[in-house]
């Protein structure tokens, strides 16, 4: 390797984009000496790879990087697609909106595998402004994951790749990695040696059981709560249904998921039992979530949903304990309230008008 074809193969390796530049320091580190073992292990490629391009380049030079012709459509082609991909994956406005190879195919009307294999040659990753604080990074991957399982963004079967989710959000594998792991513990992963980690099919029995445990901690809450609430909980109340309905209207799901804890955290605050908080506080996002994937009314209205929380505001505005203790323990069940209680206190809650 000539001098000039150094500085050629390091400027590619710097500045060019995809194929060319992955090439390109694949030959470089050919020249340094490297075995193809070492390289592919450096580069995330195939020993296979790594021998085909240093192949290509002693019998070409620099030409021999080049793509070759092939049947099929124009590369031109190709490339127009690759630019819509790149597009539309720097076009997300923060790494939870990032999209998966899936959603995305739909989005441009391409193939997932199309999709996935130009994410993977042109590295695409989130925009440097979306990239993750280092000491965030396990409980933000974390939590990103665990949104898109809820929200059904990664559904249920489909498999987590750690170098893809790596990819979406900016980082190395290892936080991908510690991620899967907490959602395995939570049951939203199923992880089979040699095979993988896949989301978790929330079963029929399962999804009853986290409505039997919601039931019995809701039911009890409303109940302390209904006799004890204090105005200033109703209209704190009142706020997070009104934060609920902002992350419905913008399809933020992230952000209902924080307003829905806050709101039933508060309930449990109000019913004068602090170890029933304590105990909330430990296992809601595990509640929440299994609740979620297991609940066919959760593929509905998040709208309506954010709704039904006015008719739980009301319940214990009402000041009757029984009746905050139905709505609350129906609620719990996944069943939307079909009536309006009157305040007995002679006041409803913000929003709402005393039901005749």
């Amino acid at each position: 390797m000539g001098a000039e074809e150094r500085a050629t193969l390091e400027a590619w390796a710097e500045e060019a984009g995809g194929g060319l530049g992955l090439r390109s320091r694949i030959v470089l580190a050919c020249a340094d000496g490297l075995s193809r073992k070492e390289i592919a292990a450096r580069l995330a490629v195939s020993s296979a790879t790594v021998a085909k391009w240093r192949a290509r380049f002693v019998e070409r030079g620099l030409d021999g990087l080049a793509d070759a012709p092939r049947p099929g459509r124009p590369r031109s082609t190709e490339r127009q697609e690759a630019e819509r991909v790149i597009a539309a994956a720097h076009g997300s406005a923060a790494p939870s909106l990032l999209p998966s190879t899936r959603s995305m195919a739909r989005q441009l009307g391409l193939s997932q595998s199309t999709v996935a294999r130009i994410w993977q040659e042109q590295q695409v990753a989130p925009p440097a402004s979306q990239v993750l604080p280092r000491e965030l990074l396990s409980d933000r991957v974390y939590a990103l994951l665990r949104g898109w399982i809820v929200s059904g963004e990664l559904v249920a079967g489909q498999r987590l790749v750690e170098a893809e989710i790596a990819r979406r959000v900016g980082t190395s594998q290892a936080p991908a990695r510690e991620a899967i792991k907490r959602l395995a513990h939570e049951g939203l992963v199923i992880s089979y040696p040699n095979r993988g980690s896949y989301v978790a099919e929330i079963s029929d029995e399962q999804a009853r059981e986290v409505r039997d445990i919601r039931v019995l901690l809701e039911e009890y809450a409303a109940r302390g709560a209904a006799v004890r609430i204090r105005p200033e909980t109703l209209q704190q109340l009142a706020g997070d249904v009104l934060a609920m309905r902002r992350a419905a209207g913008d399809g933020d799901i992230g952000a209902f998921r924080d307003a829905d804890l806050a709101f039933h955290r508060r309930v449990c605050a109000a019913c004068g039992n602090s170890f029933l908080l304590r105990l909330w506080r430990t296992i809601e996002s595990n509640l929440w979530s299994l609740h979620v994937v297991g609940n066919p009314l959760y593929e509905g209205d998040w709208m309506a949903m954010a709704g039904h929380h006015d008719d739980l505001v009301a319940a214990l505005s009402s000041g009757d304990p029984d009746e905050a203790a139905r709505l609350f323990a129906a609620h719990a069940r996944g069943e939307a309230s079909r009536t309006r209680p009157r305040s007995r206190r002679g006041t409803d809650p913000p929003g709402r008008s005393p039901v005749p």
